[in-house]
């Protein structure tokens, strides 16, 4: 296999889905587009990292990183979006403001076991409410969002 046809990005199985916020036409002026690279692939490495380190969300990073490279790495953002797993949760997000069920059991899950982590560690009660009210609020908003279409 040639290595330019490696790097080629693959149409990704869910091209019918418009995304409703498409990347600009024009990528941003020389002078903005390295911030947007620069946070894409930090954002994308933060949320590789919270696949293996509980506590750190991995959806939100991958968003932001789709986010940012639709602006900054037209590349990467194609590589996101022709992902097996990334691609069809930033297109639901995108298309819909949409998160699947699963997404929000596992969300809750984590938060929950975060929480109950926190409580037992925690130096003082109050920074374990803290964190625990926080997440919270982050569950509720989650299982507000709309579940994808079929």
């Amino acid at each position: 296999m040639q290595r330019s046809a490696r790097l080629q990005p693959t149409q990704p199985q869910h091209a019918h889905l418009q995304p409703a916020h498409p990347p600009p036409a024009q990528p941003a002026p020389s002078r903005v587009r390295w911030l947007w690279w620069l946070l894409a692939y930090s954002s994308l490495a933060l949320g590789l990292i919270g696949i293996v380190v509980p506590g750190l969300p991995t959806v939100p990073f991958v968003l932001l990183s789709a986010f940012a490279a639709a602006r900054g790495s037209q590349r990467l953002y194609a590589r996101l979006l022709a992902h097996r797993r990334f691609g069809p949760m930033i297109v639901d997000w995108q298309s819909q403001g949409a998160v699947s069920r699963r997404a929000k059991w596992l969300a809750t899950t984590m938060m929950s076991l975060c929480a109950a982590i926190m409580f037992l560690t925690a130096p003082q009660l109050w920074m374990a409410a803290t964190g625990t009210a926080i997440m919270a609020v982050v569950a509720i908003w989650l299982w507000r969002r709309p579940l994808p279409s079929a």
